[in-house]
């Protein structure tokens, strides 16, 4: 894992959102795999999924920390400085999360 990130300050044990995207749930949208804001809890999906919410929530927040979340991954990413971050604990998974795509 990298050292590279100037954010880990902003790391919270958190309390995800929900169980699955949050905003793919509001509007019955699909999503590959999810990602948790380790700044505030926030579930969104990856990248690699139709709508990207994980990374709409940090552009809309300037959260810079998610976590690999279905299931934990126990990685770390920060946006801000493209980098993997290493996580002080992982985030357990509040599920069952429903499986899409």
């Amino acid at each position: 894992m990298s050292d590279g990130c100037t954010h880990r300050d902003t790391i919270r044990s958190v309390t995800p959102s929900a169980k699955g995207c949050e905003d793919c749930l509001r509007i019955g949208s699909e999503w590959v795999h999810l990602r948790l804001c380790r700044a505030c809890g926030h579930v969104g999906c990856c990248d690699d999924s139709p709508h990207r919410h994980a990374t709409a929530h940090y552009r809309a927040t300037h959260h810079p920390i998610i976590e690999g979340y279905d299931p934990p991954e126990g990685w770390g990413w920060c946006f801000v400085d493209e980098t993997m971050v290493d996580l002080p604990d992982q985030t357990p998974q509040w599920g069952p999360i429903p499986r899409y795509v």
